[in-house]
């Protein structure tokens, strides 16, 4: 893995070369808006002239100014969209791995959605693959926007039900069963009842954490106490807070799950967090070679690196090896 201050050093060049080309698009955006406003109202005021009804008027003004605007705003979209994919595949090579815009397939999003990390929902979109490996660790993480369709009397519409981060870690090492991670829902827990069931039909019972901090924000189901306890160290569980931090999110939760492994007697986590929109280009009206807009994707992988990385620690899975 390359340091912040390599890859900052890799990217500079080129965003800085890119400078003057913002600059000229962030100015036609400004100055096209103000001309697409002042053109939607004189074309409505030449219209009112003629004596047209005010529903047509209307139309013509927000015709005018939302086509105007798009025009104006077109280059710094076009940039933006550039920026984006720079900086995504130049962090993830710093990191030995690839980057894409949208996943060919989403792996294992089955497995998320029945095991209850993810909503149900109506329609989904995926987009920002990372996927690579670290010391042996497969890892892979996208995002996914998930919406439900509703309907009422007077129309039908889709909400968010969730938009985060999904990702995947496939690890050299023994895991038996299942274990379920999810936030902790105060007095709602008793309403869940003490066995949970998994989408492999495997029975999971409610395990107690050793860290009392931990406890109090997650409540953890497993097939297996003791292998659950094995994994669910206080560094793993640390380094997830952390991830959810530096992603902007909330509610993380995560999954072990032996089935899901290609090789027997190992197994895969999967962890999901609620962090809108992520691995974006960032504010085009701020200079592009800023280095907070290297820094924060920067910290974001890093943070799922040090995950995999803890998976494969022997004295943080309670010295035991596999």
């Amino acid at each position: 893995m390359k340091s912040l201050d390599a890859v900052y050093e890799q990217l500079r060049p080129w965003l800085e070369a890119r400078e003057s080309q913002r600059k000229r698009a962030v100015r036609r955006s400004i100055v096209g808006g103000f001309g697409a406003l002042i053109t939607a109202a004189a074309i409505a005021g030449v219209l009112a002239l003629v004596g047209l009804p005010a529903p047509f008027l209307l139309l013509a003004a927000i015709g005018t100014l939302v086509g105007g605007l798009a025009w104006a705003s077109a280059p710094l979209r076009a940039l933006r969209k550039q920026v984006k994919l720079e900086l995504n595949t130049r962090i993830a090579s710093a990191f030995s791995m690839s980057y894409a815009p949208a996943p060919a397939s989403p792996t294992r999003f089955e497995a998320f959605r029945d095991h209850g990390l993810v909503p149900s929902y109506t329609r989904r979109a995926f987009e920002d693959h990372f996927e690579g490996r670290f010391d042996g660790v497969e890892f892979e993480l996208y995002e996914a926007h998930l919406e439900e369709k509703r309907e009422t009397e007077k129309r039908t519409y889709y909400e968010t039900v969730f938009r985060g981060a999904l990702i995947r870690i496939a690890f050299p090492r023994t895991i038996e069963g299942v274990t379920l991670v999810t936030r902790d829902q105060g007095i709602f827990n008793a309403l869940q009842g003490w066995v949970k069931t998994s989408f492999s039909g495997k029975n999971l019972e409610r395990v107690g954490l050793v860290d009392p901090a931990f406890e109090k924000q997650f409540e953890v189901y497993a097939t297996d106490q003791v292998m659950s306890r094995y994994l669910l160290t206080p560094t793993f569980m640390e380094r997830l807070l952390r991830l959810e931090t530096a992603l902007k999110g909330k509610r993380i939760r995560c999954v072990f799950d032996e089935a899901l492994a290609e090789a027997p007697g190992r197994g895969e986590l999967l962890i999901a967090a609620e962090t809108g929109n992520q691995f974006e280009a960032g504010s085009m009206l701020s200079t592009l070679a800023d280095r907070k807009r290297v820094e924060t994707l920067h910290t974001e992988i890093s943070l799922i690196e040090e995950i995999a990385r803890t998976l494969l620690e022997k004295e943080t899975l309670g010295g035991v090896s596999s």
